[in-house]
């Protein structure tokens, strides 16, 4: 809307009737503030905050409607009737500019009050008292949360986001709490994040590691000092590891508060393995091969920690010394998130997740065992539980997704326990803040928390391949905004790109030309729009309508709707479709895929009519989402799907031809797998996104006889796929930046 004059009369008193009554509570709760309606005010932490009154109903009008864009028109509407004349801009600038400064809030990131460029403004955080606050219910099975294409690269960041489950809401009713205020204890930059960190025993030291190396910082002096390591320990550095190769990770302290236990990944294809350190110097001991999550047993006597790759995990238990390692429970298809042992020592505490092919989702909970009698049973699950997990005298300690238009973030959640260990009362909220919290470490009296918090940007970049292909120019980022987004295709013309965003709350599907600093959105609504992909004549869209989060229903819907515009239509629905593609004229294939629990279907559909027909049925065992991962050539000949590589092995791509269904394989040497992977436009090579087990990613450009060019290499931001625009000239790039930091919570 552009600047103008409005005639407006009086907006009467704050609490007038200007703030429409109801027979809810006049009070609303978000992070540390609370705000009185009936009373016309503003508290934080109990204290009154002035607030001028045309400030005040903006913010009665968004915690109204919170997650939603309230517009301009609408806030024109309630502060300024007419009949009195105003420069409405400016003074709605004015007056948005006051709120956020009495929430102690900025326009450049904000927590609470959000602008939507050209439309208005959105409440961003929680509010007590809506649909935003959990509820203590049994587990409830067969109620899962979707990861498809668009998630599988930040996966392999946070598998925090490995951890996402079935449905126990916590905290029964409204609690009362408030969100304690946490502490930074490492400031690093987002070139060079914190890769681990552990608060000791006592609450003393932090013990953190980033890519520069390992160091140990005393809480309350700041004091920093590197923690001295001998050459031999880290002389195995790979030549693709950042900087030398450091990578000795704290993972858990010993009680005496001056030894650790770290991980260590020597090779791109060998697994983390543990050692045990000491903060004064001296030479390393290897306590045991592929071990990672290690958490020390609150004597000491004993270690627990995970074993195996990704969707083949199992939990172990050793002794200190590394003698007698034993596996305490683990079934094919598992993952564990965080492991912690209960303060007296009998029990252990974890997150398993595991991958359910037939949806494309993961199922995860929290589950305690008992290691006298070898019994395992489910404490909680929930649709947003992460990986983080802490166990304090008489809590528990965890993560949870934000609930929509804040999904990209994760908070600290606190839930009391019995002298059974049951949960018993209400969960409270610990914290209030952006990004992911998790990597949760705890002192021995449950006084001080230490966490990571870690951010995410994920955005569209574009870049420029020279003309042999080669080399490619500084990717630029396209998408501008602050939320998640993912580039699936091109327009015909290659001028603009079609991703994905949830940049108004919900999944949906905009187009950005190259030269545009902002997009157009193509596809909304209220439900959840993913994988936009063009027919093979270029003039319209299919895509997916997935369930949301749960919701009971498994059917998927792929709809198709005109590229120029226009209301969209119903092709066919099935149950779990996992990925779509087209190929392209003269070809007018299109393919959808069902994964199975070691087979993954491939149906031929009519982008118009559906009439959906079996293909092919392709044999994967594997539980890791990464290995049903496929492309289909330009030409419609053939199918290329990612094998999975043995701990010692080389990442596959498979080639399977349509045509008589005669297989050939490409090895990837030098990687430990393959994320992702899109086919060049003249189909003689494919553009595949590669990782190390030490987090190190890569683009390389791979021809059909398996050659294979690296074109860009990534260690501080994270690397997703590329799509090739259809000349061939430019790239469409995953990327994502952020940070990662420990922060500590203290007499929370």
């Amino acid at each position: 809307m552009g600047s103008g004059i409005v005639k407006v009369l009086n907006s009467g008193p704050v609490g007038s009737p200007n703030v429409p009554e109801s027979g809810e509570s006049r009070t609303r709760r978000f992070g540390a503030f609370e705000i009185d309606l009936h009373a016309g005010e503003l508290r934080r932490s109990g204290l009154k905050v002035k607030l001028q009154e045309q400030p005040f109903q903006i913010l009665a009008l968004l915690l109204e409607r919170p997650g939603e864009v309230v517009t301009r028109e609408d806030l024109r509407n309630r502060l300024w009737p007419a009949d009195t004349f105003v420069d409405f801009d400016h003074s709605l600038n004015a007056a948005i500019k006051r709120l956020r400064n009495a929430l102690g809030d900025a326009a450049e990131n904000p927590r609470f009050v959000e602008t939507v460029a050209r439309r208005g403004y959105r409440f961003l955080a929680p509010v007590n008292g809506s649909h935003l606050v959990p509820e203590l219910v049994a587990p409830v099975p067969g109620v899962h949360r979707s990861i498809g294409k668009w998630q599988i690269a930040g996966a392999a960041v946070v598998m925090v986001l490995a951890g996402v489950a079935v449905g126990l809401w916590l905290g029964r009713g409204n609690p009362s709490h408030q969100a304690a205020t946490p502490k930074r204890l490492t400031a690093n930059p987002s070139e060079a994040p914190v890769i681990g960190g552990v608060i000791s025993s006592d609450g003393k030291y932090l013990a953190f590691a980033d890519k520069t190396g390992f160091y140990l910082r005393q809480i309350e002096t700041g004091e920093t000092h590197p923690v001295p390591l001998p050459a031999g320990f880290d002389s195995n550095a790979p030549s693709w590891a950042p900087d030398g190769g450091f990578d000795a990770r704290p993972l858990s302290w010993f009680p005496d508060g001056v030894h650790l236990v770290v991980g260590w990944v020597a090779s791109a294809h060998e697994e983390q393995s543990l050692w045990e350190i000491s903060v004064l110097g001296g030479t390393p001991r290897k306590l045991i091969d592929e071990g990672f999550r290690a958490s020390v047993s609150p004597d000491g006597s004993q270690i627990a920690f995970v074993r195996g790759v990704s969707g083949q995990q199992e939990l172990w238990r050793m002794q200190s010394d590394g003698q007698n390692p034993r596996k305490e429970v683990g079934e094919p298809g598992y993952e564990y998130g965080g492991i912690v042992w209960s303060p007296d020592g009998t029990s252990l505490a974890y997150v398993r997740s595991r991958f359910e092919p037939a949806y494309s989702r993961m199922h995860s909970f929290i589950e305690l065992r008992n290691l006298s009698s070898g019994k395992s049973e489910v404490l909680l699950s929930d649709p947003r539980l992460g990986a983080a997990l802490a166990w304090a005298p008489g809590r528990l300690i965890y993560s949870l997704a934000e609930p929509p238009p804040n999904q990209n973030d994760s908070n600290l959640w606190s839930a009391p326990f019995d002298g059974r260990a049951h949960l018993s009362g209400p969960a409270i909220r610990l914290t209030s803040e952006s990004g992911f919290a998790g990597g949760v470490s705890i002192t021995a009296d449950g006084k001080r928390l230490a966490f990571f918090k870690q951010t995410r940007q994920p955005d569209v970049y574009v870049t420029e391949l020279n003309p042999q292909g080669t080399r490619l120019s500084e990717p630029r980022r396209l998408t501008l905004d602050e939320r998640e987004d993912f580039p699936y295709s091109w327009t015909p013309d290659g001028k603009s790109i079609l991703f994905m965003s949830d940049r108004d709350g919900t999944a949906h599907i905009f187009r950005q030309g190259v030269d545009q600093a902002t997009p157009e959105l193509l596809l909304g609504g209220k439900e959840a729009l993913s994988i936009p992909r063009l027919t093979p004549d270029g003039k319209s869209i299919v895509y997916l309508i997935t369930p949301k989060l749960g919701e009971t229903a498994r059917k998927v819907r792929l709809m198709r709707a005109p590229l120029a515009g226009g209301p969209p239509e119903f092709v066919l629905e099935s149950l779990g479709i996992s990925n779509l593609q087209c190929a392209r004229l003269p070809s007018t294939l299109c393919i959808f895929s069902e994964v199975g629990e070691a087979e993954e279907r491939f149906y031929r559909f009519d982008p118009v009519k559906g009439q959906p027909q079996e293909l092919l049925k392709a044999r994967t065992q594997s539980d890791n989402y990464y290995d049903f991962n496929w492309t289909l050539s330009p030409d419609g000949r053939t199918l290329a799907m990612s094998k999975k590589a043995a701990a010692s092995g080389d990442p596959t791509i498979r080639l399977l031809s349509l045509a008589d269904y005669s297989e050939r394989n490409i090895r990837v040497p030098g990687w430990s797998g393959i994320c992702c992977f899109d086919w060049a436009p003249d189909g003689k090579s494919m553009w595949v996104s590669v990782y190390t087990n030490a987090g190190k990613r890569a683009l390389l450009n791979v021809d059909l006889q398996g050659k294979a060019k690296p074109v860009l290499e990534e260690d501080k931001m994270m690397l997703g796929w590329a799509i090739p625009s259809p000349d061939g000239r430019h790239l469409a790039i995953w990327e994502a930046s952020g940070s990662s930091n420990v922060w500590m919570l203290e007499n929370f």
